[in-house]
């Protein structure tokens, strides 16, 4: 990120010369600061892009405390800073990042790793830029409401506005479709994150060889295929929240990597010796019984207790009825509006239809429905004929004992006949990997669209 403005915060006037020397040639523009009250005038007027702070001045020249109390009032500009000292300390390196500094530079510097760390900081506040717009579209979303009108519901509401404010590690639970991304998204909207990043990680999704690099990101160089410096997950949500969803997929040779950041709240970027610190709030989801999976050893213990401080299941659709209304009528509204349709309401009879069907796949499955339902009505009122169902009355419903094999492929074609032959959206409702299904309908020989 050449052309990019370092402010050198520094009382030793020899330190900030060689410093402006060195970053003059690499194409940056420098600006300097020589105490505590330029070091924030400067940086409120000029805005940089990055502060080189010492941790002492004039005050005192060892315990680093005049360096942290400027840290802490930078730290509303959302400027990267590396703090820069010759006492250093592990503790105060801890102390520093824990308070919002980016990495931590012993005085004699190195010459390389001084301006990877200035590289990879710049990189990284580049990359949080251009994820802003995504992150404000996701809290403006209105789109997906969030329904709690069943006693169930409200009681899961109750909980979250009690532990929402807090840091607690939080594991959801629930079958598939039941909303359990969109219930992590709403504890952080409510928690004092909420106006730093959520990023989600799909560890079912996640390759065993790339699960480092992925969570913690790599440097350019640090195996064959690492062409360039590649931001780990858990510093995309620095100060924010990391939501693993699928936790119960992770393989157990992978899960001991994770029990380590958890543990000591310290990780390593792949091909650097430099300690990050892991400022995050942790949420995971499974739709897998987790404790049976430890009696089976194939889930460390463990590592369950890091991710249960608190956990909450959400329930089936079948058994919060009393939201089947609200629901259908925020799904009617978000999807004439996508599909440029008047504004509809919903049959009586319609909606009894509804609340008969036993929902196997969730909301996720309802939003289909729905979705089809707006698209199929050419009148003001979606009717029960315009909902395609099938086995609605789940009081008859009942499970056919046939092979594995063969219930996959009725599965399958149920999943492509509910979406309508879309491959994607198919592999949401079967919680599966699009190239997974493309794998079983080649496998079934199932014709689609796509």
């Amino acid at each position: 990120m050449k052309n990019a403005t370092i402010l050198i915060a520094d009382d030793d006037e020899d330190i900030r010369l060689a410093l402006n020397l060195l970053l003059s040639a690499q194409g940056y523009q420098v600006i300097e600061a020589a105490n505590a009250k330029e070091i924030i005038i400067e940086s409120n007027r000029q805005q940089p892009d990055l502060v080189l702070l010492d941790m002492n001045f004039s005050r005192d020249t060892t315990s680093g405390q005049e360096g942290l109390a400027i840290l802490e009032q930078l730290q509303p500009l959302n400027i990267p800073v590396i703090l820069m000292t010759a006492w250093g300390s592990i503790e105060l390196a801890v102390e520093g990042l824990q308070k919002g500094a980016n990495d931590f530079i012993e005085k004699p510097w190195n010459k390389l790793k001084l301006l990877n760390s200035i590289k990879q900081q710049l990189n990284f506040s580049r990359v949080k830029v251009q994820n802003q717009g995504y992150r404000q579209l996701l809290a403006n979303d209105n789109k997906k409401a969030w329904i709690c009108q069943s006693e169930s519901m409200q009681a899961i509401e109750t909980l979250i506005a009690q532990i929402a404010p807090t840091d607690a590690n939080i594991l959801i639970l629930g079958e598939n479709g039941t909303g359990k991304s969109l219930l992590a998204e709403r504890v952080h909207q409510l928690s004092s994150r909420h106006q730093a990043p959520l990023i989600a990680v799909n560890m079912a999704a996640i390759p065993d060889n790339l699960f480092e690099s992925e969570l913690f990101g790599h440097q350019k160089g640090a195996f064959t295929d690492a062409k360039q410096n590649r931001v780990g997950r858990f510093q995309l949500a620095d100060k924010g929240t990391l939501f693993f969803d699928e936790i119960g997929s992770l393989p157990l040779t992978l899960q001991p990597k994770l029990l380590r950041v958890l543990e000591t709240g310290h990780y390593e970027v792949l091909g650097s010796s430099q300690t990050q610190v892991a400022d995050v709030r942790l949420i995971s989801a499974t739709n897998a019984n987790l404790n049976q999976l430890v009696s089976e050893q194939a889930f460390r213990q463990d590592l369950l207790y890091r991710l249960n401080t608190i956990v909450i299941t959400i329930p089936p659709l079948r058994e919060r009825l009393e939201d089947i209304s609200a629901l259908a009528d925020c799904f009617i509204a978000k999807f004439s509006e996508k599909y440029h349709k008047q504004t509809l309401i919903i049959s009586p009879c319609a909606l009894s239809k509804l609340k008969r069907h036993n929902w196997p796949g969730n909301i996720r499955e309802f939003s289909h429905v729905i979705e089809r339902a707006v698209l199929l009505t050419s009148s003001g009122e979606i009717t029960a004929q315009q909902l395609v169902l099938e086995n609605t009355d789940s009081a008859n419903d009942s499970v056919t004992l046939q092979p594995l094999e063969q219930a996959e492929k009725q599965l399958i074609e149920k999943a492509m006949s509910v979406t309508s032959g879309q491959v994607i959206e198919a592999a949401k409702l079967l919680d599966i990997s699009r190239n997974a299904l493309y794998r079983r309908l080649e496998k079934f020989d199932i014709h689609h669209a796509e």
